[in-house]
């Protein structure tokens, strides 16, 4: 990815598409779909990442259930607003795609650069079995004034060191986009099975720091 635009959110995913195209929305007469990508960890589970897909990209109009892509694009974020709560929504905007083989266990299928601004204090915490994890929130810029806002998951020493960080902090981040199942309370005894994705850190550096 050349553009200098873009360089602050890069996404590399590979994987299986899982799902059918479901449209989304139009800019211009272009028209926006999303779809599902299983991606692969190391160990013997995945990821279901949704991916915004344009019908200049693919042909939407065939399924392309069971085919493998490989995505290029980006980590976007918007608010959509149900139960009189702006809720955070998040998919890979799909800027290259290309129909591959099945991913080969020595290619890396699901990486993620960010480069933004903690938007909100890091929320550090250990779990029952003394893990360490401090949950970040970033604001990447987009061109014409916009962000995304990327939640990130940082671990052990990396959770540590997110703890120290202030509100306006400059960050570099390096992981995988992860997806998690969780339930969300409806009322006393309804529940809704939702999912969350985040970014998963492997590795962060601290570029500068506010000013007091």
């Amino acid at each position: 990815m050349t553009d200098k635009v873009f360089d602050n959110n890069q996404v590399v995913i590979a994987g299986e598409v899982v799902s059918d195209f479901v449209y989304s929305h139009d800019v211009f007469g272009e028209g926006f779909y999303l779809m599902e990508i299983s991606v692969n960890r190391l160990s013997d589970t995945f990821d279901t990442i949704p991916v915004m897909v344009s019908e200049r990209l693919l042909n939407v109009k065939e399924s392309c259930r069971g085919k493998f892509v490989e995505i290029n694009g980006q980590f976007r974020s918007y608010n959509r607003h149900e139960d009189n709560k702006n809720r955070l929504v998040l998919s890979v905007f799909a800027r290259e795609v290309k129909l591959t083989e099945k991913t080969g266990e020595e290619q890396k299928p699901n990486y993620i650069f960010l480069d933004g601004f903690v938007c909100k204090q890091p929320v550090y915490r250990k779990t029952p079995l003394g893990r360490e994890i401090a949950d970040i929130l970033l604001a990447v810029n987009r061109p014409y004034g916009k962000s995304d806002y990327i939640p990130c998951i940082c671990w052990g020493r990396n959770a540590r060191f997110a703890d120290s960080f202030q509100v306006g902090a400059h960050l570099q981040v390096w992981g995988r986009i992860q997806s998690r199942e969780y339930q969300k309370k409806l009322s006393e005894t309804e529940f809704e099975k939702r999912v969350a994705y985040e970014v998963s850190v492997s590795k962060l550096d601290l570029l500068e720091a506010p000013e007091e």
